[in-house]
């Protein structure tokens, strides 16, 4: 029995793991692919050169996030075959065609438009190059909307019925296990997430580059279309996670119970516990910090409105508290740091100083990375919040691992470790690499030099480069010439 439970905590371990790195990946690719649109079609409307040279700058950062983001998803699906057999077995008659339908739709539309928008300007016309740019950045998103879709199924399913081999079959009607009850919640605060989490990025670097010279057009620019974005879409984020912890509330009541540090019942109104130290033991938050009566407020609209605890779920029932407890404030209290910057440069650009503002900038540097650490609390917080069970009050956890010993568990998690951090840690220093330089008039596109990660992915480029080493459009060289 203690055998079995090593291998099924090593198996969390390493979905856990892998699925973490990977998340990175497109929650910063959706993002950027979207603002490279952007920045194509603003070069289009405008011909303003500085679009242009921002978008070849960000073109070979989006090419290593993505093909690092597909290396790193591939190795998650086998482990639905080696740690997860029964999951997949049980559950596969619904999920299975739901991503199938991710790579016959989303997959594809990247594959077919991405070689054209890394490498094809000089091959194609203006507008033929901004439509495969468009159709990259809506297979990130339709990808994420399967990808998505499954989550959401496995959190609040709905739509099957069970076989008589014990599966999950699919109901007549797919569009109520696509569109099931948490869905349109998760799809609207992850995409946002990415969104947000790609305009801190754009915004240290922009942020870093006016700490050196502030006269940077191309710094300016950047850093000001990031702070754009924190402005605007952050409070619409917030509101949007309130409207997903509502439905968490009504479809899922155990999760925001450990999401509130609430093991008893509050039948008179129930505090807002700010901090404090959960323990489960003894059910009860220690040193807790609180605002009477604010999380009825928030969560029912009435300060005075009873709020059920832990108290009422069986023990065996129970998530890991203190996980939730945590990860939550840590995406809560980013969220509102977000929300502070944006805020700040608002300040400061209706005062004219969005750019003679040092102490603003050193801030977004230190933020360019919180969009990262925001999603992956997040994530903590919706799938340990779901635990003991992989398919919500369906099918536990602990009955869904593959029959493995604990040893093959760790052996193949030590390996993940030791590739993953080497690999996509020379990936991301790259990145980092690429970041470090400023973008400047003229900026080179996509080079073979830079294609290494991508050939990771087993993308092949053609050549990229006219004789005279700059990427033009056919046409537009006098263009290149004034970028230069």
């Amino acid at each position: 029995m203690l055998e079995n439970l090593d291998a099924l905590l090593l198996a969390r371990m390493q979905f856990a793991f892998t699925v973490s790195f990977h998340f990175f990946f497109p929650a910063f690719s959706i993002g950027l692919a979207s603002y490279l649109a952007v920045l194509e079609g603003l070069w289009l409307k405008t011909g303003k050169p500085v679009y242009l040279d921002l978008f070849k700058y960000w073109l070979k950062i989006f090419a290593i996030a993505f093909a690092m983001g597909v290396v790193s998803g591939i190795v998650m699906s086998y482990q639905f075959g080696t740690n997860w057999a029964v999951f997949s077995d049980r559950a596969g008659p619904v999920i299975g065609p739901l991503m199938a339908y991710e790579v016959l739709t989303a997959f594809f539309l990247e594959a077919g438009f991405l070689g054209v928008m890394l490498f094809g300007m000089q091959k194609v016309g203006k507008r033929l190059h901004f439509a495969a740019t468009l159709m990259v950045a809506l297979g990130t998103f339709v990808s994420a909307f399967w990808i998505l879709s499954v989550n959401s199924w496995m959190q609040t399913p709905q739509g099957y019925f069970i076989g008589p081999n014990g599966q999950f079959m699919p109901g007549e009607n797919w569009l109520e296990i696509i569109f099931n009850p948490s869905f349109p919640y998760r799809l609207v605060h992850t995409v946002m997430a990415a969104y947000l989490t790609t305009a801190f990025v754009v915004g240290g670097v922009g942020a870093w580059h006016l700490l050196k010279d502030k006269a940077n057009p191309h710094a300016r620019k950047m850093f000001s279309m990031a702070m754009w974005m924190a402005t605007i879409v952050t409070p619409l984020q917030i509101a949007a996670g309130d409207a997903h912890g509502l439905n968490t509330l009504e479809h899922q009541p155990q999760k925001v119970m450990a999401m509130e540090g609430h093991y008893q019942s509050h039948p008179d109104g129930a505090p807002m516990i700010l901090f404090g130290i959960p323990d489960s033991e003894a059910k009860t938050v220690r040193y807790a910090i609180e605002i009477p009566k604010l999380s009825s407020l928030i969560l029912k609209h009435d300060p005075n409105a009873p709020l059920a605890g832990l108290d009422t779920i069986p023990d065996d029932e129970e998530p890991p508290v203190p996980v939730v407890f945590w990860s939550f404030r840590v995406m809560v209290g980013l969220g509102f740091a977000m929300l502070g910057i944006g805020l700040w440069s608002l300040w400061g650009r209706l005062r004219g100083r969005l750019y003679e503002m040092p102490w603003l900038h050193r801030a977004a540097v230190m933020m360019g990375p919180a969009g990262f650490a925001a999603v992956l609390a997040g994530w903590i917080t919706t799938e340990v919040g779901r635990q003991p069970f992989v398919v919500y009050g369906m099918l536990r956890t602990a009955d869904a691992a593959s029959p493995l010993d604990a040893p093959a568990v760790a052996a193949s998690l030590l390996a993940f470790v030791l590739v993953y951090f080497t690999v996509f840690g020379i990936g991301v220093l790259y990145i980092l690499k690429l970041m470090g330089k400023p973008p400047h008039a003229g900026e080179v596109g996509v080079k073979r030099g830079d294609t290494g990660p991508i050939r990771t992915a087993g993308i092949t480029p053609g050549p990229t480069q006219n004789p005279g080493g700059e990427d033009t459009l056919p046409g537009d060289r006098q263009g290149a010439r004034e970028d230069a």
